[in-house]
C-alpha cells in the first residue's frame, strides 16, 4: 500500500504552499516586493503495464496501461512579474520604476546587486545610498550645499543651489535587465543577484531598449493581492485535510489487514 507515502508528500506539498503564501502576507508592505507562488509536478510512475504494451492472452494492445503515480513534488518557487501600484512620497530620493528595469547596488564585497527598492538615502559623504547604505551605481555624490534634487524620467541626476538659477548635472542612473528576470538569486533586503539562469546583466538608459523610466517622488508598492493569498491559503488548507484523511483511510485499512486471522 503506497498510499501513506503518497498522502505524506501531498501533506509536504502543501506545507510548502502555505510557507510560500505565508511570505507573501508578511511582505504585503514591502518595498516593490512581487509575490511568489509554488509550482509542483508529480513524481515516477510505477509501470505496472505500460501503454502499447501487447497481452499475452488475446494479442490486443493496451490503450492506456495501467501507471501509478508516487505521489508529488516542489519543481519550483517562482516570482510573480507584476507592476506593483506607485505610491506618492515627495521624496527627492524616492524613485519608482514604471516597466522592466532594476537599479544596480555595490556590496561591500565590490560585487554587485539589483534592486527595484527606489527608497534612497542620502550617506554622511553625500553618495547616494540605499537604507542598508550600499552605494547605488554609478556611485553619484551629491553636495553638501545642493538645496534640492531633480531626476527626470531619463535618469539624469540634478541639484539646484542657492544664487543659481540653473541646475548643475550631478550624473546618470542606469537600469539593468534581464533575459529571464525570474531567474535571479534572492538574498533579502529587496535585493537580487545575477545567476546562470537570469542571463547577463544589460545595462541601459531609462526608457530606451525596453527598461521602464523612473518617477522621482514616488515608491512602488508590493504586487502581493491579500484576497488572491487568502483564496490560496484556504484552497492549502483543505488540500492539506484531505491528504490527511488518505493517511488516516490507509492507516484503517492496514489495522483491519493486521486483525485479519
Amino acid at each position: 500500500m503506497n498510499a501513506l507515502q503518497i498522502a505524506a508528500t501531498g501533506m509536504a506539498a502543501q506545507q510548502m504552499r502555505v510557507d510560500v503564501i505565508s511570505n507573501n502576507l508578511a511582505n504585503m508592505s514591502t518595498t516593490a516586493y512581487n509575490a511568489r507562488r509554488a509550482d509542483f509536478a508529480d513524481l515516477q510512475y510505477r509501470q505496472i503495464a505500460s501503454p502499447g504494451t501487447i497481452t499475452a492472452t488475446d494479442g490486443t494492445m493496451l490503450p492506456t496501461g495501467v501507471q501509478i503515480g508516487m505521489g508529488v513534488r516542489a519543481a519550483a518557487v517562482s516570482v510573480v512579474l507584476a507592476q506593483g501600484s506607485l505610491a506618492q512620497t515627495g521624496g527627492d530620493l524616492d524613485l519608482a520604476i514604471e516597466g522592466r528595469g532594476y537599479l544596480e547596488v555595490r556590496l561591500p564585497s565590490g560585487g554587485s546587486a539589483y534592486t527595484r527598492d527606489g527608497g534612497l538615502k542620502r550617506a554622511a559623504d553625500g553618495q547616494i545610498v540605499m537604507s542598508e547604505g550600499f552605494a547605488v551605481a554609478p556611485g553619484i555624490t551629491i553636495p553638501s550645499d545642493a538645496r534640492s534634487l531633480s531626476i527626470n524620467p531619463e535618469g539624469e541626476v540634478w541639484a539646484y543651489f542657492d544664487g543659481q538659477v540653473e541646475p548643475e548635472v550631478l550624473g546618470q542612473l542606469n537600469l539593468v535587465g534581464f533575459t529571464n528576470e525570474k531567474g535571479l538569486q534572492a538574498m533579502g533586503s529587496n535585493l537580487y543577484l545575477e545567476s546562470a539562469a537570469s542571463g547577463a546583466p544589460l545595462s541601459g538608459t531609462p526608457g530606451q531598449d525596453g527598461l521602464g523610466t523612473l518617477r522621482q517622488g514616488y515608491l512602488e508598492e508590493s504586487s502581493v493581492d491579500p484576497v488572491r493569498e487568502v483564496t490560496e491559503l484556504i484552497k492549502a488548507q483543505r488540500g492539506y485535510e484531505l491528504n490527511a484523511k488518505v493517511v488516516t483511510a490507509a492507516d484503517q485499512m492496514l489495522s483491519a489487514m493486521a486483525q485479519v486471522r
